[in-house]
């Protein structure tokens, strides 16, 4: 007694042992393996995503380095002074000016 699918003639290929065999190694390499195909594809995405924040840090570097860089000289650092702690020279006055609109408001709701 013959199997009838085995004479259809979309399974006559898989008479082969080796087609068999090849295509379960195949599948098993895609998808089961520990060295999977979905998994080189999440490790790929992982590695992109460290490629973009490497990029984002070095510019942040830069800009530091900068800010570095103005601070160093004594004008830089006089104008760091004024506008951060409102810092003044004898004999000067400052005035703080805030428009409605810049101001924090808490509100209790």
């Amino acid at each position: 007694m013959k199997i009838s699918f085995l004479n259809n003639k979309y399974f006559k290929h898989f008479k082969n042992g080796y087609l068999v065999i090849g295509i379960g190694f195949l599948i098993w390499m895609l998808f089961f393996d520990s060295n999977s195909y979905l998994i080189h594809r999440e490790l790929n995405s992982d590695i992109d995503e460290l490629h973009e924040e490497k990029e984002y840090y070095i510019n942040e570097i830069t800009k530091d380095k900068k800010a570095l860089k103005k601070l160093s000289t004594e004008e830089g650092l006089e104008k760091f002074a004024r506008e951060t702690y409102y810092l003044k020279r004898e004999n000067e006055d400052i005035y703080i000016i805030e428009y409605e609109d810049s101001l924090k408001i808490e509100t209790n709701e």
